[in-house]
């Protein structure tokens, strides 16, 4: 990789890549907020058939673009690998008719709409003058989404009835005047303090929230009565789907078959390390469950309401960088912000949004609590704060932004992977347990609570969406064995263990590309300390995480030749 330090030409493969990043905000708004791309805050995204069919068709003139051109140097290279990669995938998914009517628990429009507004400003009267303008597009936005639903219903191409369901609530809450994330944005702390009681934005955000509920409304009237009675009940999507998710996903290609048996065996191991971490918490012989029932019920160890959990989870981030920058990584002055927020919303996820490209938006680690959950155990979730802070997505995110004086827009910014960032960041939390941060046992507990979900999910999703043989103690796999095994192999409430069963049932691939994305990380490492040692060189562990991070986010199939090069 050439060195950064210091800015390169901008050549004619970075050229098109960063138009592509403007096309790519031109024709998703939404995209172009969460990519921190200025311009489009005023605006909703098209889902309707022919804006998708725009918008692949912006993916083949950038391959075509890119074509004849030659790389200037190894940074290009490594460009025109990854978008021939990401972009060829993107194309693969629209022209088998995925793209149309995506609709599940997790990462559909539905939930895409209602999430952009948590990353909006809303600190000037500016800011609140374009979530206003952003609030009357909502209406526009769903039913584009609507008729993408109906196009694809009208082709044979539906949800699994599970999915439909879980979005109608979803639907319904945020249609819901007491319980609507659009109610708490406009009547919250924030537009109290920036705007008052009579400013004349006050009468604009209430019409647009009131439009956005309604839009809601109907989405969920659309969902009932049109799509649930034709909702297939069978949650499996069949191989060839599934692979073409699995290569979207993981940003490399697997054989799939030895992918569910590496599972398997890595549940076992991850199992086993269980067991022992258990016995040094409760004494020899214990159980995991009764290891964790002792945790849960240590006062030292819990947290009461979502202001004691940001709090915490802020706290942990922040000593996580102190500790971190200037021994095992480098961390730049602007990638040592982390905000820890609670969202709006109230799905269960927790997740990451990277820092706008001039960071004056700061990376955020969010927490969408649901309404039932009021308590929170730090053993649980300590190993959470490092998957998506520091060494985890914020780490990998925010230092590919920085990255201005070597990388295109694109590979800093667009270039996202599930199996590159989410691998990564269960490869961090391994590492910061290697590093010894985790060796309080019940914070080592608790991430191997997390790498054995990711274990189980690999096996879960695989066996169930492929229909591949069951361990023993499944039988075989249908949605009550499939619900069983999880419950089995998770230390979480019901109420999350629910939220992830229909999310790896409607988001086929996804879910395993944590723990396949961790394997090929690792693979990647060891092939770097293997090739240091054939040079008689010793392995420099800290150099590998920079020349790595450095690259920015590329599919995992790219990532071997770019570290090498």
């Amino acid at each position: 990789m050439t060195s950064t330090t210091g800015p390169r030409p901008v050549s004619p493969v970075d050229a098109v890549a960063d138009a592509h990043v403007a096309a790519t905000a031109r024709l998703d708004p939404i995209t172009a907020t969460h990519l921190g791309v200025p311009g489009h805050e005023r605006e909703l995204t098209d889902f309707s058939p022919d804006a998708t069919a725009e918008r692949t068709d912006r993916a083949r003139s950038t391959l075509l673009a890119l074509e004849g051109l030659a790389p200037a140097d190894d940074v290009d290279e490594v460009t025109v690998a990854a978008m021939r990669w990401a972009l060829g995938n993107e194309i693969a998914l629209h022209d088998a008719g995925e793209r149309d009517g995506v609709l599940n628990n997790l990462d559909s429009p539905s939930q895409k709409v209602v999430e952009v507004f948590d990353l909006m400003p809303t600190d000037t009267e500016q800011a609140w003058d374009d979530v206003a303008a952003r609030l009357a597009q909502v209406p526009t936005s769903l039913a584009s989404y609507v008729a993408s639903l109906r196009y694809a219903a009208a082709r044979g191409h539906v949800a699994a009835a599970r999915q439909v369901e879980a979005v109608v609530a979803q639907a319904r809450a945020a249609a819901d005047a007491d319980t609507s994330a659009f109610t708490r944005l406009v009547r919250g702390d924030d537009a109290q303090r920036v705007l008052g009681d009579d400013h004349p934005l006050r009468a604009d955000l209430e019409r647009g929230a009131a439009a956005a509920r309604g839009a809601y409304a109907e989405l969920a009237r659309v969902l009932c009565d049109e799509l649930a009675p034709v909702a297939p009940q069978a949650d499996a999507v069949g191989r060839e789907r599934y692979a073409l998710w699995s290569r979207h996903h993981l940003g490399a290609e697997v054989d799939l078959d030895e992918t569910y048996a590496w599972g398997l065996e890595e549940l076992a191991r991850v199992q086993a390390e269980q067991r022992d971490v258990a016995a040094q918490v409760a004494g020899p012989g214990a159980s995991v469950e009764e290891a964790a029932a002792l945790l849960d019920a240590d006062p030292a160890r819990l947290l009461s309401g979502t202001d004691a959990l940001r709090r915490w989870m802020q706290a942990t981030s922040d000593a996580a960088i102190e500790a971190l920058d200037g021994t095992h990584f480098d961390i730049p002055a602007p990638v040592r912000t982390l905000e820890c927020r609670i969202a709006p919303s109230t799905t269960g996820a927790i997740y990451y949004t990277g820092p706008s490209d001039d960071f004056s938006r700061p990376g955020r680690m969010w927490w969408s609590v649901p309404p039932d959950v009021t308590t929170f155990s730090t053993w649980r979730e300590r190993t959470t704060v490092y998957h998506e802070g520091v060494p985890g997505h914020h780490l990998q995110i925010a230092q590919g932004v920085f990255e201005r004086a070597a990388l295109n827009s694109w590979r800093r910014l667009a270039s996202w992977t599930s199996g590159h960032g989410e691998g990564w960041a269960l490869y961090a939390e391994r590492l910061m347990a290697d590093l010894g941060f985790l060796d309080d046992p019940g914070d080592r507990l608790g991430m191997l609570d997390g790498q054995r979900l990711r274990a189980a999910r690999v096996v879960f999703d695989l066996g169930m969406h492929l229909g591949l043989p069951a361990p023993a103690e499944v039988g075989e796999w249908n949605p009550r064995s499939g619900w069983e095994f999880l419950l089995a192999n998770v230390q979480m409430p019901e109420s999350f263990v629910r939220f992830e069963y229909t999310r790896y049932l409607g988001w086929p691939g996804q879910a395993p590309s944590y723990k396949v994305g961790q394997r090929l990380w690792e693979q990647s490492r060891d092939a770097a300390r293997d090739a240091a040692a054939a040079r008689g060189h010793a392995f420099d562990l800290r150099d590998f995480h920079a020349r790595a991070l450095a690259l920015g986010s590329v599919p995992l199939a790219v990532l071997p030749t770019a570290l090498a090069s």
